[in-house]
């Protein structure tokens, strides 16, 4: 069985001829380990071989996990988050991926100011409008935006996406080129506090594609960790 360090290894050279390919830096592209009911012995084999960073879909993994790993590496909430567990993850994570409602930004504004931080989010967003998947429809995106000008404690820096499960990644390149055309749409509207530095998408079976499309951040877990239990 290929271990996690030899796994990583192959993600980060596909990931670097992906981006050469189109001519972007190999470094401007982070892993973002998905640890989706990965016990921690392998998650500390993964930092051991230079992963910095964990994403995690449940808020209760987090919270069982946070405590044994700690600023060991940084955390991602990469689920949908609901509302009502906003203040266990506050003070742990590093970033959301899933902002995709005005009840969430409340939510999150009123908990990190209690903080005294400032929450890096991103706007998830279901390009492909799939009725299994949370996010907000590319239409959207930007009077979205626009309503939440000026709410404190959180920073708007990108985008968020998933695209269908498909076995021709290229299926899907139509997801994460909408996805790169809506950020560039929404930085030349200069919303006020909106930064389009992120764009969150790829998966273990299409994250080259997504790299090829602009990815900055791409989510593999069985790439690195082998298929889940």
């Amino acid at each position: 069985m290929a271990s996690i360090a030899s796994n990583l290894h192959i993600v980060r050279d596909k990931v670097s001829q992906a981006a050469l390919k189109v001519g972007r830096n190999p470094e401007d592209i982070q892993i973002i380990a998905v640890t989706k009911t990965v016990d921690i012995p392998q998650m500390e084999e993964a930092i051991a071989a230079g992963i910095t960073a964990v994403g995690e879909n449940r808020v209760q993994e987090i919270t069982k996990k946070y405590p044994l790993l700690k600023e060991k590496v940084d955390w991602h909430l990469i689920g949908h988050l609901q509302t009502n567990k906003v203040k266990y993850i506050i003070d742990k994570v590093k970033m959301i991926h899933s902002l995709d409602r005005f009840s969430l930004v409340k939510e999150i504004s009123k908990r990190a100011q209690q903080q005294g931080i400032v929450m890096p989010v991103l706007v998830q967003v279901n390009v492909a409008e799939e009725e299994s998947k949370f996010g907000l429809k590319v239409e959207e995106v930007i009077p979205f935006l626009k309503d939440i000008v000026g709410i404190k404690g959180l920073k708007i820096l990108g985008l968020m996406t998933m695209a269908p499960f498909v076995e021709d990644a290229e299926e899907v390149r139509y997801v994460f080129r909408d996805l790169r055309n809506l950020a560039e749409k929404i930085t030349k509207q200069a919303i006020p506090g909106v930064e389009m530095k992120h764009l969150s998408m790829g998966m273990t079976n299409d994250y080259e594609v997504a790299v090829e499309e602009g990815a900055t951040l791409i989510r593999v877990g069985t790439g690195i960790f082998g298929q889940r239990k």
